[in-house]
């Protein structure tokens, strides 16, 4: 197996003296987020995404996403997959679930760089909605509520960017509040 893992989050810049640093290395998970290193080489050092890159792992995604893309990546942190039900990431990491559990990763990633500022031009250009095709081959509906991204998800789940436009090597990363789910 793969040592190295998936996901990086997003931090909003810091305001002040130091928001040209903050903007190059955003802080995620308690890690600098560094735009010179991939997906991969970035997630596995934030402590907020352990759960996902440990999915990454077992779903065998790791080289795909230190690839080079690019990848818009809407990372669920840890208190995402909580919100599953109890026993469900176990199962999920099991070999025989490997297949399931790719669908389920890869419909969290959309070809292309997509930064928050991209989606809501989508967003208002559709009048309200957009329609992101996912890299497993399902749509996520992005809309905006309150100037904050939403994504809803082919069983109606919605799930929240908590943080932005954390910028890689080879993609962008937004972290999200809940585990979307495809059909």
């Amino acid at each position: 197996m793969k040592t190295r893992l998936i996901t990086a989050a997003l931090a909003l810049p810091l305001a002040g003296a130091g928001a040209a640093r903050a903007q190059q290395d955003p802080m995620v998970g308690g890690a600098a987020m560094y735009p010179t290193k991939d997906i991969i080489d970035n997630a596995v050092n934030s402590q907020d995404h352990t759960t996902l890159v440990a999915a990454v792992k077992a779903a065998g995604l790791v080289d795909t996403l230190k690839g080079p893309g690019p990848f818009t990546v809407f990372a669920p942190a840890n208190e995402a997959f909580a919100k599953l039900p109890a026993g469900t990431v176990d199962t999920l990491v099991k070999p025989e679930n490997k297949d399931t559990l790719t669908k389920i990763l890869t419909y969290h990633v959309v070809a292309g760089k997509m930064s928050s500022k991209d989606l809501m031009k989508m967003i208002k250009d559709g009048r309200g909605t957009a329609t992101l095709k996912t890299v497993s081959g399902g749509t996520l509906t992005a809309m905006a509520q309150g100037g904050k991204i939403m994504l809803k998800d082919e069983k109606g789940g919605v799930s929240t960017v908590t943080i932005a436009d954390v910028f890689q090597s080879n993609g962008v990363i937004h972290v999200v509040d809940t585990v979307l789910m495809p059909n």
